[in-house]
């Protein structure tokens, strides 16, 4: 079984899953460029930036193949839900083709599912882009995990992720959870502290479809040193 485990994570390319992210407060115009150079040249899925920088990483990134992703409610999701379909409408306005949208985690630990879902559905049904629901596991019980997977699952997300990386970061076991849960109707994005190759490759096996981390380049690196040994 380790040596299945290991060949088949030996043929794993690391470029096609990774959402290559820039999200910290620091964030400059230069570094949106060199993220959208990087994910271009190796490849990547997408670039994950804050919503001001979206419209510089759509006309970078125009006729290339990874996508604009941004992030809606980041990072806590208690902005009102108002705010944050004007902020989902807006930035694909401005070329964002994904969407990684923060839920209120509040609501959830308080049982308000039902504004849960209200609010993810109006931003599927007014962008028509694929989301990205952002559940921040972390802070969560095993029920109330698979609850919120379920109500955004019921909601029309595209993907479960499984953090914004504040409180911890994706692990085998969530994702194997998110695995169980989804039952690979949708996608599931790791996302938060993944540092190694060998840590992507870990959560890929387990199932997750996107890895979203700030290392791209030097996961790729990593990468082709394992290959070579």
């Amino acid at each position: 079984m380790a040596e299945r485990s290991h060949r088949e994570s030996s043929e794993i390319d690391l470029a096609p899953f990774i959402d290559h992210a820039l999200l910290t407060p620091t964030a400059t115009p230069e570094q949106v460029d060199q993220w959208c150079a990087d994910a271009d040249q190796f490849n990547f899925a997408a670039v994950c930036l804050h919503p001001s920088y979206v419209a510089q990483a759509a006309a970078w990134l125009h006729g290339k193949r990874p996508k604009v992703c941004t992030v809606i409610g980041f990072p806590y999701g208690a902005t009102t839900s108002a705010v944050k379909l004007y902020e989902a409408q807006e930035a694909v306005e401005h070329g964002a083709i994904e969407l990684d949208v923060v839920i209120n985690i509040g609501w959830l630990k308080a049982g308000k599912t039902d504004a849960i879902h209200r609010e993810i559905a109006e931003i599927h049904d007014a962008t028509g882009q694929p989301i990205k629901a952002i559940l921040e596991l972390a802070l969560l019980t095993e029920a109330e995990k698979r609850l919120a997977a379920e109500v955004c699952m019921d909601a029309g997300v595209a993907f479960l992720k499984t953090s914004t990386g504040l409180y911890g970061g994706a692990t085998v076991a969530d994702v194997r959870l998110l695995k169980e849960i989804t039952k690979d109707r949708i996608g599931i994005k790791a996302s938060g502290g993944i540092r190694t190759a060998e840590q992507a490759l870990e959560l890929i096996m387990a199932g997750a479809t996107r890895l979203g981390t700030s290392r791209g380049p030097e996961l790729i690196r990593q990468r082709e040193e394992i290959t070579i040994r």
